[in-house]
Order: C-alpha cells, then structure tokens, then sequence
C-alpha cells in the first residue's frame, strides 16, 4: 500500500507529526514496535512524574506540621502509586490513539525495516510484520535506548533483573530496601527522589564532581545540598568498575569502596536507536549512532527527515514535537526549523530545577561577555508563603553589549511552570530593560525573573 508519508516510531516526535501530517490531509503511515507514545508516555516522562507528585503529596502530609496541619499515620503506598500510574498511562495513550484516528493516520504495531527504494514511485520501501509498504516520505522518529557502558557485571545483572533502566524501575512492584543509581544526571536524580522519599536507601555514584550533567553549576550545588539532607548518599568522582549480585564496586580517589545494592539502575544517558532500521539500504548518513539531520528536519536523502531522540541533539520530548512539526513543514512546502537556543529543561525533583539557554560555564566557554542578576527565592511572597526553608535561587543572564537575555536558572517551586515564559524572552531577543516593563502577576514565584532583572 502507498503513502504520502511512513513514520518510524510513535513517540512525541513520531505521533505528532503523523497527526499534524494526516491533520494537513497527507495519507500517513505510522509504524511503532512497542507502545503508542514511546519511551516518554510509557516508561519515562509521564510515569515518572507521577511517582514523584505521589512522593510530593507524602512529603507535604508528613511535613503538615509546618503549615498547621497535623495528620497521622502518614505511608506511601507504592502498590497503590504504581497502580495510578498505570491508569495515568493508560488514558494518555487511549488519547493520542484517538487523535492518529480523527487525523486518518494508519497505525500498524511491529518493528520497521527499511527495505530500499520503489522504482515505479521513487520513493522508500518499508517492512513491518512482513507487509511492505511504500512512502514518497519518511520520517525517522525511532526515539533513543538507554546507554550500557561495559562495565563487568552490568549486562548479567540486567539479564537477571537485578540491574535496571528507566524502563523495569517504573515497574517495581515493591520498594527495594537499597538502591544503588550509576548516574547523576536528570533521570537517576528524579528516581533517587522518588524512591528515597518510598524508602529506599539511596546512593547515587557519578563519575563528575557535580550531578545534575550541564545544569548550572550553583543550582548543582544548592540540588546536591538538599539531596543530601534529604538522605540520599552521593559518590562524586567515582568511577563503577564492577557489578554484583548485592553490591556495587567503584574507585574514588584511587580507592576502591563496595556498597550493597538490592537493586540498581544504570543511568548514565541515552544513544540514538538506529541500529537495524536499514538506513544503509538509502545511504542515510549518521554521526555516530545519531541521524544526521538539519534545523529543517532533512537528512541527507532527498525526502528523508529525522526528529526526536534520534538526532541526538535534544533528548527531549518537547523538542521533538517541535522538531515534528518543523519536518511536516518543510514536507509541506513551508520554509520552518527549529531554533536550539531557548529549549528549556526541567528535573521534576524537590525542589524543582529548569533552566533555559547559556549557563555561566558556557557562555564562558563561548567568549560571550555578560552579566549576571540572582536573588533567593525568597523575594517571591508566595514562594515564602508555601515554602519552610529553602534555599531556592533565581538567576538571569544577560549579554553585556545589548543586554539581550541569555540564559534564565531556577532551583524551587513552580519552575518548571515558570520556565517557558523566560524561554519566550530568549526567543523574542528580550533586553533587561524589556523585562523591567513587563508587569507580573502578584503574588507569584514568577516575580522572582523581575527581581533578579532589577540586580542589574
């Protein structure tokens, strides 16, 4: 059967675009080997957040005291945790399955192979289930797989479930007694959130000296501060060197330390899922293990268009759904690519963390000129207002020469609501004395961007 275009994968970037492509009337083809909306919907993204709201909701009940609510016998009950979240999945899926119908969109489950190019058509060939079908379009949407360093032990452990990613640790069942994460990065801290609030015993091993990947360096520190109050233990610059049954081995300092570990989770990034497509039966060209495509979505075969995780650019799903879009675009006629400068980011943690653009780090690294403006959460009444404590800050980044904002860094409550509105500063080219004009709304941690402004 032919189609105006065959979509491999149904995550973000994957169903998005072939709901915006079936939206525009292209017939559309949409091939996904597991589940309808990949690994974020499934078995990161969407499941996670809800755990760690459920750990939020515990947190608040046993802190109640603090706001003149007092309540007893306080538990978290992960059965029943699991169990919502299940049903948080479930209607979400049910949801975008709906949208591919009403957008006339074809879903066939199985994994897809590309075979070659039709001759009569000159478009691409495509393989599922033994059913080949033809696309005058492709797009390459096949998300991303956890990344494995070879590290003795970890393979056998994983076979033996023992070891976990991101899939098998949304799926526990019970709260292991002792958890060991390889991984300070955004998904080993949101799982050592949740399941040290569950209670876990907790210890995360990083081989940087500082957690959080390319997050700022002081809201690293204010995170890393609060993990550890909290219980969780941290190995910075240390380094897994073997696997067992119960425990973790790893060298620090030339040392070598051994901790018990009922389970532990390997999270230490993802790699684009690539392999076994047939791109080489087309000539698709890669950098690595990552489709190369441009801000346009194109690859280097004519009709041929990647987004997602599969670039292996911005291991987001609201990047991919931009990049989604941008590729329906240019199939379209309609001259669009994405801008990479203002993509935020978000770990879902407690506190919360999201920034967006040029960090301190790089814009040094980068020779840009500029300026910083920070104040504490504090300056936000209602930030006051909600939060005991906390060490909550606000920081923004302009560039000297014209005052445009950079880079806008949030560690407390409400930032990841927050985030988009700087984002949008960014997009727009914002000056300092933009922002100075704008009239926020009172009272709301959002403030916190115009106070810092006023530093300047």
């Amino acid at each position: 059967m032919a189609y105006d275009l065959i979509v491999l994968g149904g995550g973000p970037a994957g169903y998005l675009a072939a709901e915006r492509a079936g939206h525009e009337g292209m017939k559309t083809l949409l091939a996904e080997k597991r589940f309808l909306g990949g690994v974020c919907l499934n078995e990161g993204c969407i499941p996670s957040k809800t755990l760690l709201y459920s750990a939020k909701f515990y947190e608040n009940a046993l802190h109640g005291e603090n706001y003149g609510v007092k309540v007893k016998d306080i538990a978290l009950d992960h059965a029943a945790v699991m169990k919502r979240k299940e049903k948080v999945v479930g209607r979400l899926v049910m949801g975008i399955r709906s949208q591919l119908k009403r957008n006339g969109v074809a879903v066939v489950e199985g994994a897809a192979r590309i075979t070659g190019r039709d001759r009569d058509s000159g478009g691409y060939t495509v393989e599922v289930n033994g059913e080949v079908y033809t696309g005058k379009r492709l797009l390459i949407a096949t998300g991303s797989v956890p990344a494995l360093p070879p590290i003795p032990g970890l393979r056998e452990g994983l076979e033996k479930g023992y070891v976990l990613t991101n899939r098998e640790i949304l799926s526990l069942t019970e709260v292991p007694e002792s958890l060991v994460i390889i991984g300070g990065g955004v998904i080993g801290l949101e799982m050592a959130s949740y399941f040290k609030t569950a209670g876990s015993r907790v210890t995360v091993i990083e081989m940087l000296d500082h957690i959080g990947g390319n997050i700022d360096g002081e809201i690293s520190s204010i995170l890393l501060k609060s993990y550890m109050e909290k219980g969780v233990d941290f190995q910075l610059n240390s380094r897994v060197t073997e696997v067992k049954k119960d425990s973790v081995v790893y060298e620090k300092e030339g040392q070598r330390f051994e901790v018990k570990a009922q389970k532990v989770l390997v999270s230490v990034g993802r790699v684009p899922a690539t392999e076994g497509l047939g791109l080489e039966r087309i000539g698709v060209g890669l950098s690595g293990k990552a489709l190369k495509a441009d801000e346009r979505g194109k690859t280097n075969v004519p009709e041929v268009y990647g987004a997602g995780d599969v670039n292996g650019r911005f291991m987001l799903a609201h990047a991919a759904y931009r990049e989604a879009e941008v590729c329906v675009n240019n199939m379209l006629g309609r001259r669009d690519m994405v801008r990479y400068n203002a993509v935020p980011s978000v770990i879902y943690t407690s506190p919360e963390v999201a920034c967006v653009g040029e960090t301190e780090e790089s814009a040094r690294q980068k020779g840009i000129d500029f300026e910083v403006g920070k104040v504490s959460m504090l300056y936000s009444g209602r930030y006051v207002a909600e939060n005991e404590g906390g060490e909550g800050i606000c920081k923004v980044l302009a560039d000297k020469r014209y005052g445009k904002i950079i880079g806008v860094h949030m560690v407390g409550s409400y930032a990841s609501e927050i985030i988009y509105g700087a984002a949008l500063m960014i997009e727009a080219e914002m000056r300092v004395r933009d922002i100075k004009e704008l009239v926020f709304p009172h009272p709301t941690v959002s403030e916190v961007i115009r106070e810092a402004v006023f530093t300047f």
